[in-house]
């Protein structure tokens, strides 16, 4: 039986970083199998993006807040749906 996976969008950004911390943990902790690696790596890669677009979002907020302008609408960011397996952006 598969266990149900709620989908990083639908998770506050702390549940979905607190998730990401554990599986970093596990997978630093080496004792997992080589299918159960890849399955935690493709959830974390998932997880990595939910929070990244999270913390745009509110980057955004913050900006929109100290420019002074009260009446501006915050919008949202154009994010490109990747294949899972793509590798991580780093700055």
């Amino acid at each position: 039986m598969k266990k149900e996976v709620a989908e990083p969008s639908s998770l506050p950004f702390e549940q979905s970083l607190g998730e990401l911390e554990a599986i970093v943990a596990a997978l630093e902790k080496g004792s997992l199998t080589l299918e159960a690696s890849l399955t935690a790596f493709e959830r974390g890669v998932i997880l990595t993006r939910a929070c990244r677009t999270a913390l745009e979002g509110a980057e955004q907020r913050v900006r929109i807040l100290t420019e002074g302008c009260p009446d501006a609408v915050p919008e949202p960011f154009i994010t490109l749906k990747a294949p899972v397996t793509a590798p991580l952006d780093h700055p």
